[in-house]
């Protein structure tokens, strides 16, 4: 096991935050967002980040890079619910040469139902690895030290 990040249950300590309306038909038979909705919304935030921090995703896998989850861990904390405006923070964690660990806070009302990590290969199309672009160990991207 790659994970390491251990995700800050303060909002502070995170670089990035990405706004998620959760919708109806993510809710389970228990009237509850479906366990496996969360990484939809981990993957909605990192996609926004990219864009927001001028590394839109299409540009860079039409660089020859992909980021490849191989490892995701979330801790269900709090239940999320129908229409809830999830307030979803994230830090890049530890990197290695090939791959970087993103730490995630999910808070509605500053009150925290999940925290979460995934861990991405840097890979050409083929699959193989390559080393991590430079600008993603940049810390600038990681936020406040934890």
């Amino acid at each position: 096991m790659r994970l390491s990040h251990r995700p800050s249950l303060d909002p502070a300590e995170y670089a990035y935050e990405h706004r998620v309306r959760t919708r109806f038909a993510e809710t389970d038979a228990m009237g509850v967002i479906h366990h496996a909705n969360y990484l939809l919304y981990l993957e909605e935030a990192r996609v926004a980040w990219l864009a927001e921090v001028g590394r839109n995703y299409a540009e860079v896998r039409d660089g020859g890079i992909d980021f490849a989850v191989i490892e995701s861990f979330v801790q269900y904390r709090r239940p999320l619910h129908f229409d809830d405006v999830v307030a979803v923070h994230l830090r890049v964690g530890h990197t290695t040469r090939s791959t970087v660990q993103i730490g995630y806070l999910l808070a509605v009302d500053g009150e925290a139902r999940a925290t979460a990590v995934t861990v991405h290969a840097a890979v050409r199309p083929d699959g193989r690895p390559v080393k991590l672009p430079t600008w993603l160990s940049d810390p600038a991207f990681a936020g406040p030290a934890t």
